[in-house]
């Protein structure tokens, strides 16, 4: 049988890309396949479970399939380029450079040598597989020959997504029943956290004035976090505006929990798993309808054509007091959840990719 083998640039933990690859690798050995990791580095606790990638070369065999896990730039690129071995990219979306331009040169040049590197891999793939439209279309134009969408593998809940109850009763003393709009996305431009901060400022103005925002995720890009909560300082909401980083499971959890709607301004998204996450919580969602945001919420929240804090701010207010809206966004995000079961991705790579590992031209 046709071995189906994962490269990727480095395998970590809590990681969305990491976690996908392992559980791709799972299903693959599942049904059958010969398959293995093979990185650029890898987290100390994952190194058992991944193979420097140049070694691959030792073990070649002329049937393989290679997935390549594209989202960053990586040498990866280039000696994939250079193999004959057939090449499916699973392509995780990179961010244009446009929006770090501003903010951090070496940040923009990254993800410019990123993207330079996708537009050398798509001719070369027999196939491109995406966990989104907006995503398989960025492959296309770039000269991928096909694509597939497959929503990306992706664990939701479970417990150990078990609110922690120090930390639920922590933030509940820290904001009593003021209301409480969250965000969970790494600090980057892209992600808009400053629009986050202006629609709190308008909402406070307006609706509550105790009414908190709450970040969630790590500080990437540090010249923009900073600004977004100097932003937030220089509004007079430097309490108002809370950080979460380095949470565990179970705080994430509480996070969850504890907010009234989960708020996604974001200008440029290839999937959001936080959308899931917040739908599995039972929060009620506003975002703007940027990048792939509509096709992953649909109708389970509101889509802004307008990032406009008062726009924002006005839908947020409508959610938190039409509780009969509320609840039917709840219900119709537990139902946009049945979409992306794991057992129905995996069963998808299998085919799509247990396919290809029949074939030895490129796939119609």
């Amino acid at each position: 049988m046709t071995a189906i083998h994962q490269f990727v640039p480095a395998l970590l933990p809590r990681d969305a890309t990491g976690d996908h690859t392992l559980a791709l690798q799972s299903a693959l050995r599942h049904a059958g396949f010969e398959s293995d990791i093979y990185v650029e580095a890898a987290h100390d606790d994952l190194w058992h479970l991944a193979t420097y990638f140049e070694a691959y070369a030792e073990r070649a065999k002329p049937d393989d399939l290679l997935v390549y896990q594209l989202s960053t730039a990586s040498p990866l690129a280039d000696f994939l380029l250079d193999r004959p071995e057939r090449l499916v990219l699973d392509y995780h979306n990179i961010t244009p450079s446009s929006f770090y331009e501003s903010w951090e040169d070496h940040t923009a040049e990254k993800v410019e040598l990123a993207r330079s590197q996708m537009v050398a891999l798509a001719p070369a793939a027999v196939l491109g597989i995406a966990d989104s439209a907006f995503n398989a279309s960025e492959l296309r134009h770039f000269g991928c020959p096909a694509t597939a969408v497959i929503p990306i593998l992706v664990a939701i809940g479970g417990e150990a997504r078990v609110p922690d109850p120090a930390e639920s009763a922590r933030l509940g003393r820290d904001h009593g029943s003021a209301t409480v709009l969250l965000f969970v996305g790494r600090l980057s431009p892209n992600k808009a956290q400053h629009h986050l901060v202006e629609a709190l400022w308008l909402y406070r103005r307006w609706y509550d004035p105790g009414a908190r925002l709450h970040l969630v995720g790590p500080a990437v890009t540090p010249a923009y976090a900073e600004a977004v909560f100097a932003l937030a300082a220089s509004l007079g909401l430097g309490d108002a505006v809370r950080h979460g980083e380095d949470l565990t499971d179970g705080q994430l959890a509480a996070w969850y929990a504890d907010a009234d709607v989960f708020v996604c301004l974001s200008e440029h998204e290839g999937f959001c798993i936080p959308l899931l996450e917040a739908m599995h919580a039972g929060l009620p969602i506003v975002a703007h309808g940027a990048g792939a945001v509509p096709e992953t919420l649909t109708d389970a929240g509101i889509l802004l054509e307008s990032n406009r804090p008062g726009v924002v701010a006005a839908a947020v207010h409508r959610v938190v007091t039409d509780r009969p809206l509320s609840d039917r966004m709840v219900a119709a995000g537990h139902r946009r959840l049945d979409a992306f079961a794991p057992s129905t991705t995996r069963a998808r790579f299998v085919e799509v990719l247990g396919q290809l590992a029949g074939q030895k031209g490129r796939v119609a």
